[in-house]
Order: structure tokens, then sequence, then C-alpha cells
């Protein structure tokens, strides 16, 4: 579909001029909206090929945010244009400079995109929706920095809060449960994977049932000796865990009469030597049980200068609904480090770089597209809600055997830092948006469908 500039004229009318194209064909249209504003208009013509012309009086009532380049999506007498699109978040600091913190910058690239999908997109928390008016003050960006501009609620909210500790905050669940259930406004991403329910969802298909690690939830000392009795290492970790957070890779000495404890803490990777697994866990955990933990076997991976390596693995919905591979990376472990995080010392290296370094299969990136779509549909249909982007932490072992060791809902861009990642950064910055335009006209054209 065409992209259209919409620009304000000065005039105090109820005027909107369409090109030839679009006046030929909704001519008899009376209504435009931005957004869940809607507004009673006149449709005339204008000679311009890609401009639609807005009069100054309709756009402040819209709230259009600026001129910029949207879609126009007609149903029913409305002419939409948009999408107008939130992205939901918390820990606003009040400073227009960096008003997200640390994320300031992760959140000024992904609104980056807008114009190549054509879309209004900002960012918005708890504080910034005027119920009363239905409208919100929103956070846009552009090379000029940042600026507040109030416009109605959006017709899409992309979830982007940071972790389930907010999540779970009963204000914040409260605003998502009314836009999305009394405004009927679509929302995607909601919540954080759980490594067991994950675990559990893909040990019944088949398709993916093998690329799991053997798994033991709240492991004790007899699940754990049990799997030592198959592998010379076991990770523990927690089950709400991210980056890395927590994990513990426990080994066992050839001779079985020490044991050693690899983590990281306070920024530092440690090693730990132990006599026993009995007083490894005791010390390690501090704790009777480990409830909310998994313990999963060690993977012998493939190693490049004997440090192991993984892949991350974006996966995206577009704007047809459709889901697409949208980055692969490999990540090498830090020395020492128990994980390939980058927090943790690891570093990125291209799918290129890793095959003249390792000898991996040459078609291994459509090997993993594939196992990474596939797990993409399994998720997007077991998991409650609306889902457009999975992170994907996947292992190969020194048989060529591909491994699962994470899925993430809200996936980090550590990996993009790579300056031969850019076309990849890119991507999975701008389909979340594109998947919102899909979800907007799925909205208007099916909303029964969306909202069954």
């Amino acid at each position: 579909m065409s992209l259209y500039t919409v620009k304000k004229i000065p005039d105090t009318s109820n005027y909107v001029r369409l090109p030839q194209a679009l006046f030929d064909q909704f001519s008899d249209y009376h209504q435009i909206s931005l957004g869940t504003e809607i507004c009673n208009c006149q449709i005339k013509r204008t000679k311009e090929f890609q401009t639609i012309y807005v009069s100054s009086a309709i756009w402040e009532r819209l709230g259009i945010p600026y001129e910029s380049k949207v879609h126009v999506i007609p149903h029913e007498g409305i002419l939409h244009i948009g999408p107008l699109v939130g992205i939901f978040t918390a820990g606003f600091t009040g400073s227009i400079i960096r008003p997200i913190g640390d994320r300031t910058l992760f959140f000024a690239k992904l609104l980056s995109t807008e114009k190549k999908v054509g879309a209004f997109t900002f960012i918005f928390g708890a504080n910034h929706i005027n119920w009363e008016s239905g409208r919100i003050e929103g956070l846009f960006h552009s090379t000029d920095g940042w600026r507040k501009i109030e416009v109605p609620f959006p017709n899409v909210v992309y979830d982007r809060l940071p972790n389930r500790k907010t999540e779970n905050h009963n204000i914040l669940k409260n605003i998502k449960n009314k836009l999305q259930h009394e405004y009927l406004i679509p929302w995607f991403n909601p919540g954080f994977f759980n490594k067991w329910e994950i675990h559990k969802i893909f040990s019944t298909y088949p398709d993916v049932a093998g690329f799991l690690p053997e798994t033991a939830l709240n492991p004790t000392l007899d699940s754990i000796k049990a799997l030592f009795s198959k592998y010379n290492s076991v990770y523990i970790k927690p089950i709400n865990g991210s980056l890395g957070l927590g994990i513990h890779q426990v080994i066992k000495a050839a001779d079985e009469e020490e044991w050693y404890c690899r983590f990281r803490k306070d920024e530092k990777n440690y090693l730990r030597k132990y006599k026993t697994l009995e007083s490894l866990l005791r010390q390690q955990f501090q704790k009777e049980t480990l409830e909310g933990f998994i313990a999963q076997q060690g993977i012998p991976l493939f190693r490049v200068e004997d440090k192991p390596i993984d892949f991350r693995i974006h996966t995206n919905k577009d704007e047809t609904g459709i889901w697409q591979m949208s980055a692969i990376a490999a990540k090498v472990a830090g020395i020492g480090s128990v994980t390939t995080h980058l927090g943790s010392g690891g570093i990125v290296k291209t799918v290129d770089e890793i095959k003249k370094l390792i000898p991996v299969s040459y078609n291994i990136v459509e090997k993993l597209e594939e196992v990474v779509l596939v797990m993409s549909h399994i998720l997007e249909k077991e998991i409650a809600g609306t889902i457009g982007e999975i992170g994907y932490d996947v292992g190969i072992d020194k048989n060529g055997r591909i491994w699962l060791f994470e899925a993430n809902s809200k996936p980090g861009r550590s990996i993009f830092k790579h300056p031969k990642l850019k076309d990849y950064d890119q991507l999975s910055r701008s389909l979340p948006i594109s998947f919102a335009l899909y979800l907007t006209k799925r909205s208007i054209y099916e909303p029964e469908v969306l909202f069954q």
C-alpha cells in the first residue's frame, strides 16, 4: 500500500484534500480518523500526487502530531490515517533529554523507523494518560530530540515494560486491561516467558522436542545427581531469569572427588571448587530447596579458542502478520564466563565470521531459521495474548545437533553493536512497527476476529 505525506493547511474549514487516485475512490467519505479520534470532514481533490492536505481545524481536533508519511486505511465511510502506535513502558525520569534513563537510546532507535514504515510512533507510561479527555501526552523523537505531544489513544500498543516486577504492578495491569477491553485497542508482546512453561510447551511438539536439553523442575540433590549420571555438567537456572543472571554451571571432575561451580556475581566471573555436590548446592544457593529453578544437561558446544559459542536469533511478525527471521548472530563466551551474554564478557560475531573458525554446516543459517520459525508458530498458538517478536538462544554441539537454551518475549539488542549487523538492526527495529500496522488493519476490518 502506498504511503502519503499528510500536511496541514491554515484553514478553519473541515476540508481534507486527497490526491486524485484517493479522491476517485473515497469522495463520498465524510469522516477521518487518527488513533481512536474521529472527525467529520468534507473530501476535496488536490493536484498533488502523494500528499493529503488537512485543514488546521481538523488537524487540531484529530491531534496529528506533525507532518509525516502515513498509510490510509478506508473502511465504512472513515479514512483512517496512521497508524498511531503507542509503546508502553515504565521508568520515566522526568528529563526531556533522557526521558527513559539508560533505555533512552533504545527507544530513540525504535522510533526512528516510523517514517520508513509509515506511522506515528511514541512512548508513554501510566502518568501520561488522561482518561477524561481520551488523550495521551506521548513522547515523540526526531532529529531535534524528544518532545511531548498530546495525541489520541493509539491504534495499537506495543508492550515494552522492562521487567516482571513492573509488569505485575496493579496499576499497569489495569491500564492494559482497560485499553484492551474497553477501548478495543490491540496490545502485543504482553508478558515474559517462563523457562519451564516454554519447555513444557515444546515438549509436546515432536518437531521441536528433540531440540530441548533434559530438564528438571525445582531440582533436588537426587535429580541433579541423576543428570550427572548421564552428563559431565549441569546448568542451574532461575525459571524467570534473564540476561544470564543467576545461572550456575556445575561441573563434575573426572575422578568425581571434586565439584566445580562457575557463576557470575557483582559483575565478576567466579569458579569455585567443592568436595561434595551437597556442599556446593548448600553454599551457592544457601537454601534447602531449589524451588523456582530448573536444572539442565550441559551441552558440549562448538568452541572458538576454547570458548563456547551459541547463537542469538530474533523472529518478528511483519506487515502481513507472517513470522520471519529478523536477525542472527553468534555469541562467544568471555573468559571464565558461565554464559555467552555480553554482560558477562561475551563478544558478538557474524555467522560468516564463525564459519571461518569452526566446521559448522554451510547451510546452518537456513537450518536455524527453519527451527526458530516453527517454534515461533508454536508459541503464538500456545501462549495467551498477541506475540510479535521473540528472541532465541540456540546452541550447536560438536556433532552438529541444534539445542534450544532460551526463548525471550522481549529480546535485548546488545548483539547489534556489531558493525556488520546494521541491516539486521534496522530490520528488527522496523518490524514491530510494521506488525502494528497489520494489527491496525485487523482491528478496523476484522475486529470480531481480533477481539474474540
